[in-house]
């Protein structure tokens, strides 16, 4: 409401976010890792090697995201306009750059490209290019040691968020803004509006979109903040240290990934894998016997 709503403040105020990278992405990515500050971390083992289970479908998903992310971006004006037009095709070309520039860096740091990696540059592009899509043409620190940021959540969102809203502050063209905004000379990027002599309006939007960021940086930490700690009270937030030792499959008697044909993996199962053995085939459990 606040950067969205004409009668928000922000939005009064000349905070530019074309389709939700502060309200969006932004807030996911802070609202995200304060509650993983709350919850805590894993053990230590768990945070040592963390890969995804499944590339194929990390790759499909990251697939129908970027699909999907054509519409978010494009469908921001709620019109079929230029603007919708160059909202496309910069989600595509930030994107793209975003993916091969992560995947380079795998290179300098990793020695070698990775999958995953180039699923992490693509939602950082995404992400970074939301707030400014259609006007425009790491973990040595002490606080993300101590939060255990599973799933990258405040870099990929929250870093990107505010960076595509710091340049849309910089790059926003002034036709593109009067074609979302309307006929408002406030909404101007930094180096338009000094080509144009505004130097003073430049510093303004400036302004303005770190002002936004730190409005919603503040706001997501204090509500998400208190959600953590009223659920806290109801339930805990993170499992015993034994708990995270066995492992949270173990506790619910079910295994995500076990083989139907090889039986259960834990004995307590809820599946019932007694009731399977009695119920299989001789030939099934003279393989058992073999095995």
């Amino acid at each position: 409401f606040s950067v969205w709503s004409p009668n928000g403040f922000l939005f009064k105020a000349g905070v530019m976010d074309f389709a939700g990278g502060y309200v969006i992405h932004l807030s996911s990515g802070i609202a995200g890792f304060t509650a993983a500050f709350w919850v805590g971390p894993r053990t230590a083992k768990d945070r040592e090697a963390f890969p995804p289970n499944n590339i194929l479908l990390t790759l499909a998903g990251a697939g129908l995201l970027w699909m999907g992310w054509t519409g978010f971006n494009g469908g921001a004006p709620y019109a079929a306009n230029i603007d919708a037009s160059v909202a496309v095709v910069n989600t595509h070309l930030c994107t793209a750059t975003s993916l091969l520039v992560w995947l380079i860096l795998d290179c300098f740091v990793f020695g070698r490209p990775s999958a995953f990696g180039a699923v992490q540059g693509m939602i950082t592009g995404l992400v970074c290019i939301t707030p400014a899509a259609g006007l425009v043409l790491h973990k040595r620190c002490r606080v993300l040691r101590h939060v255990d940021d599973t799933l990258a959540i405040l870099h990929t969102h929250g870093v990107a968020g505010s960076l595509g809203g710091l340049m849309t502050g910089l790059l926003a063209e002034p036709r593109l803004c009067r074609l979302f905004f309307g006929d408002d000379p406030r909404y101007v990027g930094f180096v338009y509006a000094v080509r144009g002599g505004r130097v003073s309006a430049g510093f303004r939007q400036m302004g303005v979109q770190l002002a936004g960021i730190g409005f919603i940086v503040a706001l997501n930490v204090v509500v998400t903040s208190i959600v953590c700690l009223l659920v806290r009270v109801a339930v805990p937030l993170r499992l015993s240290e034994e708990q995270l030792a066995a492992g949270d499959d173990a506790i619910h008697g079910e295994d995500a990934y076990a083989v139907w044909g090889d039986g259960e993996t834990y004995e307590q199962s809820v599946h019932g894998s007694r009731r399977y053995q009695m119920t299989a085939n001789p030939m099934s459990s003279k393989v058992d016997e073999i095995i």
